[in-house]
């Protein structure tokens, strides 16, 4: 028996998580699977197959999301688990699903796409969906839709360059996430403390002059980037979401401050409604809109 609900499935890097659901509410339950990375790209995509047929047999569609980015049938910028860059996935799909319609995206466009249909840039014609969690990326909504670009790499920020000192993304590099995300907050905390620690633990730092300014610099360079942004394509509303925003008390006040001095026309500034679960939210949304 065919069911009229859809099915949402979200690749992550250290865990996948799958849901079904219908128009008229969000994703419940969640069922959730370690990416198992170590072991390869395909039997974590094989084992989310298996645990979609148990979850949801007949979907009306399918909407994913993935880190990475796809461009060609192929996903890239992914190399965290080995076979991911490179990976066919929508073929994968098309043999696993069949004549179902299935929609893909990269998991900030996803995010960005949950916002669109439930959460803070509902009725956004123009907006910015900006994710600060272990990396940095953005979603760029125009027309009320999400952008995804020539090569469906639209606001992979992290690879922006801010001095001629500043790496390449033919390098290897990604000069601002590199400086501007959990990880690197992470990595440079734990570098200046001379122990491990997370970039939440460093806000509970702060208190610490040193550890005061490597926040203020993050900050700083994150707020100046989205006012860049607003400048260069004028959104209604700028949505922050990732994990960062576990410290937005410490977030908003800077970057609120930034686009009133450096923004002609300043946006609303809003905190996304989805954190944890942005991207599986969001490809459900994918889903209900084919």
């Amino acid at each position: 028996m065919t069911d009229a609900r859809v099915l949402a499935i979200d690749f992550g890097g250290t865990k996948i998580a799958l849901a079904a659901g219908s128009a008229d509410g969000l994703p419940d339950p969640i069922v959730r699977l370690p990416t198992l990375g170590a072991a390869g790209a395909l039997q974590a995509v094989h084992r989310a197959f298996d645990a979609a047929r148990a979850l949801l047999r007949g979907p009306a569609a399918v909407g994913v999301s993935t880190f990475g980015v796809l461009t060609d049938g192929l996903v890239r910028l992914a190399p965290n688990v080995p076979g991911w860059d490179g990976l066919a996935l929508p073929a994968l799909l098309r043999d696993e699903f069949g004549d179902v319609p299935v929609a893909i995206a990269n998991d900030v466009n996803a995010g960005a796409a949950a916002e669109l249909r439930w959460g803070a840039l509902r009725g956004v014609d123009v907006g910015l969906y900006v994710n600060v969690g272990t990396g940095l990326a953005v979603g760029l909504v125009v027309g009320g839709r999400v952008v995804a670009g020539a090569h469906g790499a639209a606001g992979e920020v992290g690879y922006l360059r801010g001095s001629d000192a500043d790496g390449y993304f033919a390098d290897g590099q990604a000069p601002l996430e590199d400086v501007v995300s959990g990880a690197a907050l992470s990595r440079r905390g734990s570098a200046l403390l001379g122990r491990p620690v997370t970039a939440a633990e460093l806000f509970g730092l702060r208190g610490r002059p040193e550890v005061r300014a490597l926040l203020d610099e993050t900050i700083g360079t994150l707020a100046r980037t989205i006012a860049n942004l607003c400048v260069t394509i004028d959104p209604a509303r700028v949505v922050l979401g990732g994990g960062l925003m576990g410290a937005a008390e410490h977030v908003v006040p800077r970057v609120e401050a930034e686009l009133r001095r450096a923004v002609p026309f300043p946006p609303e500034l809003a905190l996304a409604r989805f954190v944890d679960d942005a991207p599986l939210v969001g490809a459900l949304a994918l889903a209900l809109e084919l």
